[in-house]
């Protein structure tokens, strides 16, 4: 039961990391996205990471169920890193939008953080459960 369980959950997690994956493919594919303007410095640099931290945290969720994986946060960057490079050069290819390298940077940014986050987290989690 244990095992039957565990691939629901790895199933789960691949459905929502490639779903999401599809809806920023999608968004990409956009040249007229009517975003909520604040008064936010770079505020398109702040959206990119917010969307890339999701990104990142449904990963290391897919990630950390495979039990054959090593290094599941470093895979879930790796993940974002790349899925972000292809997603600014798909932008290239659609007219009125173009690709970003500073967009790119704030894509990674954000994985990074939410993963940098994770990483805390569960090394204070297994600090306390060896006590």
């Amino acid at each position: 039961m244990v095992i039957s369980s565990k691939i629901s959950w790895q199933n789960f997690w691949l459905i929502a990391l490639l779903s999401y994956s599809a809806f920023i493919f999608y968004l990409s594919g956009k040249n007229d996205i009517k975003l909520p303007v604040y008064d936010i410095p770079f505020q398109d640099k702040v959206f990119h990471g917010v969307a890339y931290a999701l990104m990142a945290y449904i990963a290391s969720r897919f990630f950390s169920s495979l039990s054959k994986t090593d290094w599941p946060l470093f895979w879930s960057w790796v993940y974002c890193l790349v899925y972000g490079a292809s997603d600014e050069w798909h932008q290239s290819f659609v007219p009125g939008r173009y690709a970003d390298i500073f967009d790119w940077y704030a894509d990674a940014a954000g994985a990074a953080v939410v993963l940098l986050v994770i990483f805390i987290y569960r090394s204070l989690q297994q600090t306390n459960t060896l006590r």
